[in-house]
């Protein structure tokens, strides 16, 4: 062997620790430019694919992975470089160093690998127009880049030298302290992760309770609190917490809008109630705005104070609050036409007034104003 490397010095007029360094630095440029040129390739591959994966993962692994043959190479050389002047520390540094950098290249390869998928999936849904809450999107991105960082370090920690597990127990008793003077905070930040994983509202949405004074349209979700605009304009900031342990109701989630009123006839028209009832009916039957699929019930439910009353239920196409005021002012118009034609008339209070020891029946609807009570 000895014999081979005098050789190929005399030939080459080099030593030959040299010439393998050469050697590494070629062979690793050239790796370097075909894995270049190969990456290239597939992403032009990748842009005729209907999925947006194989282009995330090509755009992070563009530098990351040549940063990687770059570190290896750089080892092979700390390993020849101490064959020739027999430093075992100096390689073992290199070769520290190396991982140290292999493992950020792998750490920032998962950095830009998130945020790719993150914002392409963002800008997908949007321009396909589908229901995508961005806010759950960002925040679960913002939450994987943190471990990815946290796992990085403690791995870089490790390589140094560091005793990782005093390090975590030190952190253990820490965070429980932190736990216990922050419990607020805490509390508010599971909050938070409970919206954005279990999503019962997002941004945009209109919500109220019927546990605490809150409704309003949500504006924006952090992990300590929630801002909602109230429909007087009055901005309401609630702590994540309080979402865990009351009725959220998201009225913006409802499928249809219920239409629900009670007209009242006077007693003297009980002859057309029947007609009344079955006009209404159709009407609403035809009515562009009123969804026949749902409950629709128009039915003479009972005898009221001072008032036969028909029950008029269904539900709107529209859940759009300024529509279904619209249809219902139809309806209501509708409704008042209908018992006009049919000769009767909408009743309001009265009362029927009968004298004892009279001979005559007493007048029907007689408007006695009521007695007043204490």
């Amino acid at each position: 062997m000895n014999e081979l490397a005098q050789r190929l010095q005399q030939t080459v007029g080099m030593d030959l620790w040299l010439v393998t360094l050469l050697a590494i630095g070629s062979l690793t440029l050239l790796l370097n430019q075909g894995v270049r040129l190969l990456l290239r390739q597939a992403a032009r591959w990748a842009q005729t694919t209907t999925t947006h994966w194989d282009e995330a993962l090509l755009n992070a692994a563009n530098k990351p992975l040549r940063m990687i043959f770059w570190l290896i190479s750089l080892g092979w050389m700390a390993r020849v470089l101490n064959t020739h002047w027999a430093e075992p520390e100096l390689l073992a540094d290199a070769l520290q160093w190396r991982n140290i950098g292999i493992v950020i290249s792998v750490a920032w390869f998962l950095w830009h690998l998130v945020g790719e998928v993150t914002q392409t999936t963002i800008q997908r849904r949007i321009r396909e127009g589908g229901d995508f809450d961005v806010t759950t999107a960002t925040a679960l991105s913002k939450l994987v880049r943190l471990l990815v960082f946290v796992v990085a370090t403690i791995t870089i920690a490790h390589t140094l030298g560091f005793q990782i597990g005093g390090l975590l127990a030190l952190g253990g008793v820490g965070g429980i302290a932190v736990g216990l003077a922050a419990r607020d905070l805490l509390a508010n930040f599971f909050g938070g992760l409970t919206i954005y994983l279990d999503r019962p509202f997002s941004v945009g949405d209109w919500i109220r309770s019927p546990d605490k004074s809150i409704e309003g349209t949500v504006e924006y979700i952090s992990w300590r609190h929630t801002r909602i605009r109230a429909f007087n304009k009055n901005p309401i900031y609630v702590p994540n917490a309080v979402f865990t342990t009351i009725v959220v109701e998201n009225p913006s989630r409802m499928s249809h809008r219920r239409l629900k009123e009670t007209v009242g006839l006077r007693y003297g028209d009980f002859a057309q109630v029947e007609g009344v009832v079955a006009d209404i009916k159709a009407m609403l039957m035809a009515h562009e705005g009123i969804d026949i699929s749902q409950t629709l019930i128009v039915n003479f439910t009972g005898f009221g104070a001072s008032s036969l009353d028909i029950l008029v239920y269904g539900f709107t196409k529209t859940t759009v609050w300024v529509e279904f005021h619209a249809i219902k002012k139809d309806v209501l118009l509708r409704i008042g036409r209908i018992v006009a034609a049919h000769g009767a008339e909408i009743a309001f209070s009265t009362q029927t007034l009968h004298l004892a020891g009279s001979t005559s029946d007493p007048l029907p609807d007689a408007e006695v104003p009521p007695r007043a009570t204490p």
